[in-house]
């Protein structure tokens, strides 16, 4: 043969060697990197490995649905099947949509509707134990009864001289009427009490909001460097085709997050996170008049006849009233200003600072979650003067926290929530999920978790809230699997006052969707739960998102009573 032939053959060997080589060295890189589970920067390249795989219809057929800049990483099959179920559980009724240009005059009007209690027995008389029904029929402005459900409605039987107060079912009848059930549970008197939150169309505004305006929050991080800072845009979700991104998925918990990839800096550089700031304009023309204190936000109805009943002791032997639209009665309700449990459970007075110390001694509780659970860590401190603070030298507001009690073992700690958080500035360091705290817990009998988190996943898609509660339920499960003597308590969300500005973002509507989630995903597992939504709505005190300390007060009574129990309660 020629020597040209021996001459490609050895130039073909080389650059196959060559190649070999570098193939060799690109998947050595690609196991070292996996292996040591740093969070890596990405392009576009990086999310769209997530673009085909399972996205969770949010309810079939409906008209806001579309495909945006947000995706989400994939769910294992069963995941996305229980998520999938989740989705039509909570479906909201269809709402009307919204004529152009906007006008009030077809939109429901608290002013114009009314609620009438239906009678009972003969006699019109009740007694404890019965269940009182309410009929309310809304109309609109100009009078007309409405023909569609969809409004977001609350009721609560009250009486103002006995402290005493319980939480009504609302259900739905899809033809502009509503009732609501109320379980009668004191000697007295009872007002019933019905608040229009948002009307149905108002309803069609918020749902809208979050498919096309999910990130109307959005947060940043300062990447610094020496004398070098930048600050970007930061969200669960970022439009990939604008710049290139830092991808700071949590490798354990498939938690999203990025940031828009700085300038001059590397990913690595990111030293905080905080709020960025809010989206002005997301409403269309005249959409605002949807959401009107005092005329169509956060209204009472009048009621079409008596407001009031009273109720008789129970006398034996008789048969109780109960209504059969609904099935399930109230958690608890307030005699006095004291809650008392529905679900077994006996709840406890805890009305000294020895008291709270005798229940938590030789306990670790650690308090997971945002603001709200944080009040609960303020108010164990300030009310329990041998649970000392140790200053960490943390901010107030964002944490972490911690208290000891040396004399009696006590352990209390606060940590904050992953994003998205809207607190600043949190450093990167303080950024942990509460799945991954969880699961660096030894647990125990002498170990108490209490989670809260459901206020910052208002603005965002509920598979997001779905995903994040997944993950920590299974972490519950391990800790509980490995520590069975561990108790853990969960927080609901609760109805609040509203401005415009606060309705766009963290409206009673987004927080009762989650409210449902939460106890949908938690049901079976072994926690307690602490029914703030029920424990708000059923106080005469005005709603706040963060309660006021009489309703604090009740609230730690009742998880000092999980932790301290007269007797087994029921779990949920």
């Amino acid at each position: 043969m020629s020597c040209s032939y021996f001459r490609s053959l050895k130039k073909c060997t080389c650059s196959f060697s060559l190649f070999f080589f570098f193939t060799v060295l690109a998947i050595l890189y690609m196991l070292f990197s996996m292996d040591r589970l740093k969070v890596i920067s990405s392009h576009v390249e990086f999310q769209n490995k997530w673009t085909s795989t399972f996205i969770i219809p949010v309810v079939p057929n409906d008209p806001y649905r579309n495909h945006t800049f947000c995706n989400f990483q994939p769910l294992l099959p069963k995941e996305a099947l229980e998520a999938s179920h989740l989705l039509k559980s909570i479906a909201w009724p269809e709402t009307p949509t919204l004529p152009s240009p906007l006008s009030l005059n077809q939109t429901s009007d608290p002013t114009h509707s009314t609620f009438t209690i239906l009678p009972g027995r003969k006699g019109g008389q009740w007694y404890i134990g019965d269940q009182l029904e309410v009929m309310i029929k809304i109309y609109d402005f100009q009078g007309h009864p409405k023909k569609s459900g969809g409004d977001l409605l609350l009721a609560r039987l009250h009486n103002p001289k006995l402290n005493a107060g319980v939480a009504g079912q609302v259900v739905d009848h899809l033809n502009g009427s509503y009732s609501t059930v109320f379980s009668l549970l004191w000697e007295g008197s009872a007002q019933v009490e019905v608040i229009l939150v948002h009307p149905s169309e108002a309803i069609t505004v918020l749902r809208k909001l979050t498919i096309e305006h999910h990130d109307r929050i959005f947060f940043k991080s300062d990447f610094r460097s020496g004398k070098i800072t930048e600050t970007t845009t930061c969200n669960v979700c970022l439009d990939l085709t604008k710049q290139p991104v830092c991808n700071y998925t949590d490798l354990h918990t498939s938690e999203s997050w990025f940031c828009y990839r700085p300038k001059k800096l590397s990913c690595d550089a990111r030293i905080n996170h905080a709020t960025g700031g809010y989206k002005q304009k997301t409403l269309k023309t005249n959409e605002e008049k949807l959401f009107q204190g005092g005329v169509n936000m956060r209204v009472s109805l009048p009621a079409a006849g008596p407001a009031n009943v009273t109720i008789l002791p129970k006398i034996k032997g008789q048969a109780q009233i109960k209504s059969s639209i609904v099935k399930s009665g109230p958690s608890g309700y307030y005699y006095q200003g004291v809650w008392r449990a529905l679900d077994g459970t006996t709840v406890q007075q805890f009305n000294t600072s020895s008291a709270i110390s005798q229940c938590l001694k030789g306990k670790k509780l650690h308090l997971h979650g945002d603001s709200t659970i944080r009040q609960w860590f303020e108010h164990l401190t300030e009310v329990s003067p041998d649970l000392k603070t140790f200053d960490l030298h943390s901010h107030r507001k964002i944490g972490p926290h911690m208290a000891l009690d040396y004399v009696n073992n006590v352990l209390v700690t606060y940590r904050c929530h992953g994003p998205p958080i809207r607190f600043s500035p949190v450093p990167v360091s303080e950024l942990r999920y509460i799945a991954n705290e969880l699961d660096h817990i030894i647990g125990g009998p002498d170990t108490v978790i209490v989670i809260s988190i459901w206020a910052h996943f208002s603005t965002y898609p509920i598979e997001v809230y779905i995903r994040r509660l997944q993950g920590i339920r299974s972490a519950v499960q391990r800790l509980m699997s490995r520590a069975p003597g561990t108790l853990v308590i969960i927080r609901t969300a609760n109805p609040k006052a509203l401005s415009l500005s606060e309705t766009l973002l963290v409206s009673d509507w987004f927080a009762l969707q989650r409210d449902k989630v939460l106890r949908a995903v938690f049901k079976g597992v072994k926690v307690h739960l602490v029914d703030a939504w029920e424990m708000v709505l059923a106080h005469y005190l005005p709603h706040n998102l963060h309660p006021p300390p009489p309703i604090i007060k009740n609230m730690i009574d009742v998880v000092l009573s999980y932790i301290c129990p007269q007797k087994v309660g029921k779990l949920h």
